[in-house]
């Protein structure tokens, strides 16, 4: 079955120049597998298209039931450089959330709205 991310996680996210800093924290352990499964550096780099032009690293932090990503190249040359009007990275945590991954219909999580 396919979920919102925000059903099996919460974000934080911040920036620096022209990078972005996401982390993606399991609600319960038990979601943990299930993200470092679907949430590839490759499929965070496809989901944010042309706004993130270079790569994207991903960082395991299994101790934490956490992933982190940096996406390079992310906030059009960061805040006093860019004409976007945001030019924080704070929204992207929020906006990755909203990323469709699959689980396993065993996988039961909180429903949220």
């Amino acid at each position: 079955m396919k979920t919102a991310l925000y059903n099996l996680a919460h974000a934080r996210a911040g920036d620096k120049g022209n990078l972005c800093n996401i982390g993606v924290i399991a609600r319960r352990p038990e979601y943990y597998p299930a993200l470092v499964q679907e949430i590839t550096a490759e499929r965070v780099k496809a989901y944010f298209g042309p706004w993130c032009k270079g790569r994207v690293e991903r960082f395991l932090l299994p101790n934490l039931e956490a992933l982190n990503f940096v996406l390079h190249e992310a906030l059009d040359g960061g805040g006093l450089a860019s004409l976007r009007l945001d030019t924080q990275g704070k929204a992207y945590g929020f906006a990755l959330l909203r990323m469709e991954i699959e689980v396993s219909d065993e996988l039961v999580f909180e429903k949220r709205v």
